[in-house]
């Protein structure tokens, strides 16, 4: 029987963590930041300023960041995670006390070199802590419903704060990356149904804390047409574009919606868009099947630990991945009413950049101390 802390595998040097960090998954990610700086020096019409020079540093420095994160014990990670949430929770309530405000909304912490986004942390922070929670639970714990209050508070405290930003997008990712982690750990799915019934009978009193613009925003999804210069503007606009970049696309930095101004935010939430319209379906299949690799690499990367908290940690970011990836994408294309959520690696922005490598790199911290084991509820 092994302790929590327990671990069969002895210490490795940093030299020997470095060289045994996963390349094809750095790769990947390298090739898509890639795409990300081709698409933001399109957008700035062939310059490298504004966007694509800063991206390429903070792509430079997230590889640093992960690489470090990659190299520390996973059991540091065990030990650190309620204080990394704890944290993370405190600088959400900064936000709230003395944030900075823009684009109408009280989201960021000006640290001078860096508007930090708490939010975009507590994505990563919530399945680390989570992560911890559920390793520590046997099968038989897991199915008490008393043990699933806590970590439902967990999930549902920060994301009452992102929501009271306001953040919608955010607020959603965080509640559907939690209720994965939910699943992952272990728990009965006729829960989730009870869950989601008790949701549907709130849904009047959370209408009412909706702002105007949000309510906007879901009365534009179902009839888009009905604001076409207004709430539907972004929507119309981003589906025209995708629609004219047929199957491969007018070329790069020819996206006429994209160049003549047409297209809102075309460096952050629909660049997508304009990475469809340049490059067509083909371009976007591409895109997507890059990501999709990153998936499997992530599944494969769980599979592999012999610890259940790197399994969950695997797996937990994995899902976190997928949801910034098929919001973002769907909310371009009209599946899903528009949120503020980025495209990893190919939106311009500093802490969600930071925010996705910190997590590939527990993810690649995983699969270097893939054979550490660590006691579940002391049955290993």
């Amino acid at each position: 029987m092994h302790s929590a802390l327990d671990t069969s595998v002895p210490r490795q040097s940093i030299l020997l963590k470095l060289l045994s960090i996963n390349w094809g998954l750095l790769l990947l990610l390298s090739a898509i930041a890639c795409i990300g700086f081709a698409m933001l020096y399109s957008a700035a019409n062939g310059h490298w300023d504004p966007w694509a020079s800063k991206q390429a540093v903070r792509f430079g420095i997230s590889i640093v960041v992960m690489m470090a994160v990659a190299t520390v014990d996973l059991r540091f990670w065990l030990r650190s995670a309620y204080a990394i949430y704890a944290g993370t929770l405190l600088l959400l309530i900064a936000v709230e006390v003395k944030g900075a405000i823009g684009m109408g909304a009280q989201r960021w912490i000006d640290l001078g070199v860096i508007q930090l986004q708490p939010s975009e942390l507590m994505k990563i922070a919530c399945v680390l802590v989570l992560a911890r929670y559920f390793s520590t639970l046997t099968p038989d714990e897991i199915k008490r419903p008393l043990r699933l209050i806590p970590p439902a508070l967990m999930v549902f405290l920060p994301a009452g704060l992102v929501m009271k930003q306001p953040d919608l997008g955010t607020a959603m990712m965080l509640t559907l990356a939690g209720g994965a982690m939910f699943f992952l750990a272990g728990v009965r799915w006729w829960k989730f149904v009870v869950l989601l019934a008790a949701g549907g009978g709130i849904v009047p009193v959370a209408w009412r804390f909706l702002r105007d613009y949000q309510k906007n925003r879901i009365y534009t999804f179902l009839d888009p047409e009905n604001d076409p210069l207004g709430a539907g503007y972004h929507s119309l606009q981003s589906k025209i574009a995708i629609g004219s970049g047929g199957m491969f696309g007018k070329g790069f930095m020819n996206g006429s919606q994209a160049h003549l101004n047409f297209l809102p935010e075309k460096q952050t939430d629909f660049i997508f868009t304009m990475l469809a319209e340049e490059w067509g379906l083909m371009g976007g299949l591409v895109l997507l099947g890059l990501y999709t690799l990153i998936f499997i690499y992530g599944f494969a990367i769980a599979f592999r630990s012999r610890s259940h908290f790197g399994r969950l940690l695997a797996l937990g970011i994995t899902v976190n991945m997928f949801l910034y990836v098929f919001i973002n994408t769907a909310m371009v294309m009209g599946l899903i009413p528009v949120v503020g959520v980025p495209l990893p690696l190919i939106s311009y922005g500093g802490t969600a950049m930071l925010t996705v490598m910190f997590g590939f790199g527990l993810m690649m911290c995983v699969y270097v101390h893939r054979d550490t084991r660590l006691g579940r509820g002391g049955d290993e």
